[in-house]
C-alpha cells in the first residue's frame, strides 16, 4: 500500500491545485468509498459543494484538505488573519490501491473512478480531481478537526505558509503519531517509543502510534541500512542503535520521495499518472535470492505477520 513517500508526492502535487480551489460539482460514483463518512452520499455532497479548500496535509499515510468558514469566496491574503480557522477537512486515505488523479475537466475518466471534484481555481481555472481505487479500501470522508495536543501544526504541508487552523488535525488521524520527517516531531520522544517493549524491532517501526508513515517495504530498507534484524526485541535496541535507525529510515524516505516513491505496478502513481522508480533502489524489499550489496550474503524472504520480512542474516545478525 502507499507508505509516506507516496502520500507525500500525491499531496505534493494536489497542493498549488486545490489551495484556494472552489468545489464547484461532487460526483459519488461508487457509495462504498465514502464508508468513513459519517452519512450517506448526498450528505458528502451537499457539504462539499461550493466549499473552498485551504491546503493540502499529510500526517503519516494520511491526507486531508482543510474546508474554509465560511462557505465564501476566500478572504484577500492581506485579510488572512481574518479567515476564521477551519473546521473541518475532506480527509483520503489511499488504501491498497487508492488514486487521486489531476485531470482536464472533459478528460475520459479512468474505469475504476469513484468519486470526483469538479475545481474552479483561480490561478488554474477549472480542473477535476478524480480519486480512483482498484479494490475500495481507500476512502474519503468529511471529518472534524481537533486542535493538536501539543498545539503545534498537526501534518506537513509543505512550503505552504503558517495558515489559521494549521493546529488542527481530523478526528480520525489524531491518534496517528507524528512521521520521521514531521519538523514537529519530538524526537526524544520518538527514540524512546522505538526502543520501549518487547516487540520485534520491525513490528514497532510499522506501529503508526509510535511512529507514522513507515510500512512494509521502508521498514525492510530502513532495518538494513542500520544493520538490525528484524526480530530483534526493541527493548534490546541500544541509544546509539536507535538514533542509528531513526537517522537510516529518514535517509530511506527521503530518497524514496526524490525517486517518486515505489511503484511494482500501476496501482501506485502520482496526480498525473506517473510511477515512482524508488524500486530500481531496493536494497533488501524483494530481493530475496540476490546478493547483499553490503557484505555479498544472500538476501532472505521469511514471513512476518501477514506480510514477509527481507533481511541479510550475515550482517543483520540477531543479537
Amino acid at each position: 500500500m502507499p507508505e509516506l513517500p507516496e502520500v507525500e508526492v500525491v499531496r505534493a502535487g494536489l497542493e498549488p491545485a486545490v489551495t484556494g480551489a472552489r468545489i464547484a460539482e461532487v460526483r459519488v460514483l461508487e457509495p462504498r468509498s465514502l464508508r468513513r463518512h459519517p452519512g450517506p452520499s448526498e450528505d458528502f455532497v451537499a457539504r462539499l459543494s461550493g466549499r473552498h479548500l485551504t491546503g493540502a496535509v499529510r500526517r503519516g499515510k494520511f491526507l486531508w484538505f482543510p474546508i474554509a468558514v465560511p462557505a465564501l469566496p476566500a478572504i484577500p491574503a492581506a485579510d488572512a488573519d481574518a479567515q476564521p480557522a477551519p473546521e473541518e477537512a475532506l480527509v483520503a486515505h489511499l488504501g491498497m490501491s487508492g488514486q487521486m488523479l489531476l485531470r482536464a475537466p472533459d478528460a475520459p475518466a479512468e474505469r475504476l473512478t469513484r468519486a470526483q471534484l469538479l475545481l474552479e481555481h483561480p490561478a488554474h481555472g477549472p480542473l477535476r480531481l478524480d480519486f480512483v481505487d482498484q479494490r475500495i479500501f481507500g476512502s474519503l470522508a468529511i471529518d472534524d478537526l481537533l486542535v493538536t495536543r501539543d498545539g503545534l501544526p498537526a501534518g506537513f504541508a509543505g512550503a505552504a505558509p503558517s495558515a489559521p487552523g494549521d493546529d488542527r488535525i481530523p478526528t480520525a488521524v489524531a491518534h496517528i503519531a507524528r512521521d520521521p520527517l514531521d519538523p514537529s516531531l519530538d524526537e526524544a520522544a520518538a527514540l524512546a517509543a522505538l526502543r520501549r517493549g518487547p516487540s520485534a524491532i520491525k513490528r514497532v517501526l510499522l506501529d503508526q502510534e509510535r511512529l507514522s508513515g513507515i510500512g512494509n517495504i521502508y521498514a525492510d530498507e530502513s532495518l538494513w541500512a542500520a544493520r538490525l534484524h528484524p526480530e530483534q526485541p526493541a527493548s534490546t535496541v541500544s541509544a546509539r542503535k536507535a538514533r542509528e535507525l531513526l537517522e537510516a529510515v529518514r535517509s530511506v524516505l527521503r530518497k524514496a520521495l526524490a525517486e517518486g516513491g515505489t511503484s511494482f505496478d500501476a496501482q501506485y502513481v502520482n496526480v498525473n499518472g506517473q510511477s515512482g522508480y524508488f524500486s530500481h533502489s531496493l536494497n533488501a524489499y524483494g530481493q530475496h535470492g540476490e546478493a547483499c550489496p553490503r557484505c555479498g550474503g544472500v538476501i532472505v524472504r521469511e514471513q512476518f505477520m501477514n506480510r514477509s520480512s527481507h533481511y541479510c542474516p550475515r550482517c543483520q545478525k540477531l543479537r
